[in-house]
């Protein structure tokens, strides 16, 4: 009996090595890795020629490889676009890349043809490209970021046993009465591509982020600076099409750099933030240690395999590596399909229960995913999504599930353009006194709370594990360049048994966790100038009232931040 409470009390503590998911709450590059909704090619002096016309449009979307429900990368879409420069039919291109209707990404992409006159002398190139010329492309990235947070009953006014042991706590942590902070960053890199042969291409890219924060951050009141790499990587990329007009790309590359695998229900956050690396809530870094990744994509199939070893904060360095093969494709025209299988070979996390503990190592994992979108981008119509995996282990018995489903409708005609969408999703718990380990590995997710970061303050201590969360949304375009986003979540354990979230709620006597009322608003300045905010407001549950031994008062937060990027 004796070892069996010793094992409890290790679990509640000890679960706080395993890695912690990043608490970012923003997305601060509006655009990157977002799903693509739509890809646009136009011509902005057609020929008269239409054959020549529909060529050129064809080779365009195929050099670009950007299809709907892929990730939007400005990196690989400047490559595209620099190896179409060399194209003898086009003269120019240019971009443009806008909000969905849906929580995506429109690209837009304009071609002007060569008239056969003989072209132009280089123009100077604008910033940030710094050089470009025959299909050799330099150019810069700089990014500032400044951010307003503050909350009221942080931690619903219980910070000693919210964060009693949590590595992340150093100091005087936000709790009782209000507090705020601000917190900041500018990242700096260079970035190129050049050929080596007609299909041949090398690119790379390094970048330097500082960051800091000051003021009553929600774990700590010290101020903090930190300067160190984030992107650097190297890569090469080509491809040929066939004469029926088939294209075919591959792309390999590695080093520090970024990676995600759908809406990020498992991979997205491939770098955490906090701590001394400050800029907790504007998470800035997102490449991993080492991110190796080779693409394969054949029309609109694609293949991706990778290696990924996070960059974990020093202090709760669980030395985990994901390795996994990622397939997506279309199918019937309005169908989005994507599997994939992960495994983890290397980690010293742990899993708890009441009588074992379990290693992370040998994590299995498989994941399927399906959207259905008849109507086209900004166009009126229903849309569908689905994603369910099922996690297993190779040393033990181990099934959990995740899974989500939504359905919502584009109300395009209508004042606001309002987007309505309903969520289900859940993540298993373990069930006390059964065998089997049954409860949720979140890995690597996270993103924003549009995505899997469930409820702007609930988030913070009851992430996406053991969890059953519905929730209502709405998008509203008021203009063009402004987008509204109010929510509405209900929160619940899937199990009473809950070892290895939050110490203080480890073992509940209730489901009900609680509910939020969010409303984020973003501002489009221009391409280069975002403005964004949120007001949250977060109930507790019964479970959590028990947990702390109180009723609790309801945690409120806000936050603003600019952003300016090139």
């Amino acid at each position: 009996m004796r070892s069996k409470q010793f094992l409890l009390c290790t679990a509640l503590f000890g679960s706080l090595a395993a890695p912690l998911p990043a608490l970012a709450q923003v997305r601060t590059e509006p655009f990157e890795h977002q799903r693509i909704e739509s890809v646009q090619v136009t011509i902005d002096n057609p020929s008269p020629d239409a054959a020549l016309n529909s060529r050129v449009e064809d080779l365009v979307r195929r050099t670009l490889a950007a299809y709907p429900s892929s990730r939007f990368s400005e990196d690989r879409l400047i490559a595209a676009l620099a190896r179409l420069s060399r194209v003898p039919e086009i003269r120019a291109t240019r971009h443009e890349v806008v909000n969905g209707s849906t929580g995506g990404v429109q690209l837009r992409v304009a071609v002007t043809l060569a008239d056969g006159a003989a072209p132009p002398a280089d123009a100077s190139p604008q910033f940030p490209s710094l050089y470009q010329s025959n299909g050799t492309l330099v150019r810069a990235k700089l990014e500032t970021l400044a951010m307003y947070y503050g909350n009221n009953n942080a931690w619903y006014g219980r910070n000693d046993l919210m964060l009693n042991g949590n590595p992340f706590a150093v100091g005087k942590a936000a709790g009782k009465g209000y507090s705020q902070w601000l917190e900041g960053f500018v990242q700096a890199g260079l970035y190129a591509i050049t050929p080596l042969t007609d299909s041949l291409y090398v690119y790379g890219g390094a970048s330097v982020i500082a960051s800091g924060s000051v003021g009553q951050e929600l774990f700590t009141d010290k101020t903090r600076s930190h300067v160190a790499l984030e992107d650097a990587f190297l890569g090469l990329v080509g491809g040929s099409t066939t004469e029926q007009g088939d294209r075919l790309v591959y792309n390999l590359s590695a080093g520090r750099q970024r990676f995600s695998v759908g809406e990020g229900m498992m991979l997205v956050n491939t770098a955490q933030n906090g701590l001394n690396r400050a800029a907790l809530q504007s998470n800035p870094r997102w490449a991993g240690d080492q991110v190796v990744l080779a693409r394969l994509a054949y029309n609109d199939w694609k293949l991706e395999a990778f290696h990924i070893d996070p960059d974990e904060l020093p202090e709760v360095d669980s030395k985990t590596q994901i390795q996994g093969l990622n397939v997506e494709t279309t199918a019937l025209n309005d169908f989005t399909l994507g599997v994939m299988a992960l495994r983890v070979p290397k980690s010293q996390a742990s899993y708890y229960t009441t009588s074992s503990q379990l290693q992370r190592e040998g994590l299995r994992a498989l994941d399927f995913r399906v959207r259905w979108q008849p109507a086209p981008s900004g166009g009126a119509g229903p849309f569908i999504a689905a994603e369910f995996a099922r996690q297993t282990h190779s040393k033990f018995d181990m099934q959990a599930q995740g899974y989500f489903g939504e359905f919502g409708y584009v109300f395009a005609k209508a004042a606001w353009s309002p987007t309505l969408s309903y969520r289900y999703a859940r993540f298993t718990g373990d069930k006390p006194g059964t065998e089997r380990f049954e409860r949720w590995d979140p890995l690597l997710s996270g993103g924003n709370g549009e995505t899997w970061v469930q409820g702007i303050n609930h988030f913070k201590i009851f992430q996406d594990s053991n969890l059953i969360a519905h929730r209502v949304q709405a998008r509203l375009r008021p203009q063009q360049n402004i987008e509204l986003v109010p929510q509405f979540w209900l929160f619940q354990a899937d199990s009473l048994a809950n070892l290895g979230g939050n110490p203080a709620l480890s073992m509940l006597q209730s489901k009900q966790v609680g509910k939020e009322l969010n409303l984020t608003a973003k501002y489009f300045y221009s391409r280069n100038v975002m403005f964004q905010g949120h007001v949250a407001a977060t109930y507790a549950g019964t479970a959590i009232d028990q947990g702390l031994g109180a009723h609790s008062s309801p945690w409120l937060s806000t936050m603003f931040f600019v952003r300016v990027g090139y």
